[in-house]
């Protein structure tokens, strides 16, 4: 009874179940989420393509914050629906968001952008009850995706947004006091809205997933609550969700772990706004083009680069001729060339413009990726080949951003106020940032 095992557990959760390094965990994910939003809303076309499209003949009246938008007063504000699609596209949508690295979900996007936008507009709530509701949606997406993993990434599905909408609606029917029963009905809701597959990866549809699994998972929560009904067994039945999505289905042995073992704790955060497994041949390249400035050498020296990497990588970012900046955050070649080249890896690598400057096409195809499975997907082996024979190489076993070497409480704020200023500038990006991340009350700072 996998559904109303979920529905139970997440109806009796309490704050005071949560434990300080839960609680942690929530608030930088939440933190990470909102940097992510504020600034993908500035640095791409795609959420505002979504706000301009809908916001005059489809939405409702204006309850909710577009949070990169909020120095607009025309666009600043949307019905809740709304709200909730639009903020999820723009915290995707850089690739820059928090990572559960067993599952690859990404999962504060989906239950955060609901949150927020229903917050607003049944509000007000306690920031002790939004944290509760969050973490219970982020357990939900995580403990599934569990479930199904591998098989149901590598059919080709795109698991933060397959997830994702089933842990919006948990967070939502929290937030909203609703009953074992009702919450039931709105997971059995959110799974028949199954969305989102791989070969969108690297346009603007790839962030449609978590907009959309964000909206549907707050309308399945919304309609349980007026009665809708759905299957009171959709996760575990024979063609109910875990069984039509995947040919692997764990969800007792995960379930009976809620509350005991919490993912969110596991959760990461991006040091490069791109696909994760090409972060360990980021840490590499960056370091070895350090090394070539400081040996007074060059990088156009360089005669070739040479990669030992995950299958993975190939698999997920294996686009050799990337032609925007969304195919340049899914390509290898792109990722390693522009470290080694500036040394860096920010969002102003992964543009339009960048991935067709000829110095970077040059220097990416010289890029040669050879598959090792007994490389992890956290690790790299990048080699430095010279025109006149000599080389260097770097081993990265732990990726800048894995657990083994997480981003520094610093860090993770600079990357916040380099996303949040782009948008509403260093006054209220500063404000914003000056929170205790032990506290609820990072809610209502952020949305200042």
């Amino acid at each position: 009874m996998a559904t109303l095992q979920l529905a139970s557990w997440a109806t009796n959760l309490q704050y005071a179940n949560l434990t300080t390094d839960v609680l942690l965990a929530a608030n930088k994910s939440f933190y990470n989420w909102a940097g992510c939003a504020i600034g993908g809303f500035a640095s791409q076309p795609a959420p505002q393509i979504a706000l301009n499209t809908t916001l005059g003949p489809f939405s409702g009246p204006a309850t909710s914050s577009i949070l990169g938008a909020n120095g607009s007063i025309t666009h600043g504000f949307a019905d809740a629906q709304l709200a909730a699609l639009v903020n999820g596209i723009a915290s995707h949508v850089d690739d820059y968001d928090d990572t559960h690295l067993e599952t690859i979900i990404h999962p504060a996007g989906p239950v955060a952008s609901a949150l927020l936008a229903i917050a607003e507009a049944y509000g007000p709530v306690t920031g002790q009850d939004f944290m509760t509701a969050f973490i219970a949606g982020v357990e939900t997406e995580c403990k599934l995706g569990l479930s199904v993993w591998p098989q149901h990434y590598d059919v080709g599905w795109h698991i933060t947004s397959t997830t994702g909408a089933i842990g919006a609606a948990v967070a939502v029917s929290k937030l909203l006091s609703l009953d074992t029963n009702h919450t039931a009905q709105a997971i059995g809701i959110a799974s028949t809205q199954v969305i989102g597959m791989q070969a969108f990866f690297g346009s603007d549809t790839k962030s449609f997933h978590i907009g959309r699994a964000a909206q549907s998972g707050m309308l399945a929560a919304l309609l349980a609550k007026n009665g809708y009904t759905s299957a009171s067994d959709a996760l575990e039945a024979k063609y109910g969700w875990l069984h039509v999505v995947s040919t692997r289905d764990n969800a007792t042995a995960y379930f009976d772990q809620l509350g005991k073992e919490w993912e969110i704790k596991k959760n990461t955060f991006k040091p490069y706004p791109c696909g994760i497994v090409m972060h360990p041949a980021i840490d590499g390249a960056i370091q070895l083009s350090n090394q070539t400035h400081d040996n007074n050498n060059s990088i156009e020296n360089v005669k070739s680069i040479e990669l030992r990497v995950n299958p993975e990588v190939l698999v997920l970012t294996g686009k050799t001729s990337p032609q925007t900046g969304l195919e340049g955050k899914f390509s290898i070649y792109h990722a390693t060339a522009i470290g080694l080249l500036y040394g860096e890896a920010t969002p102003s690598q992964f543009t339009d413009d960048v991935v067709k400057n000829a110095t970077v096409v040059d220097l990416r195809k010289k890029v040669n990726v050879t598959t090792d499975e007994g490389v992890p997907t956290d690790a790299a082996y990048v080699t430095l080949r010279y025109e006149d024979g000599t080389e260097l190489e770097k081993h990265v076993e732990h990726a800048k951003g894995s657990m083994e070497n997480p981003l520094t409480d610093a860090e993770l704020k600079k990357k916040f106020m380099e996303q949040v200023t782009l948008a509403i500038g260093s006054e209220r990006a500063a404000r914003a940032t000056s929170v205790d991340h032990h506290s609820p009350q990072i809610v209502k700072k952020i949305c200042l």
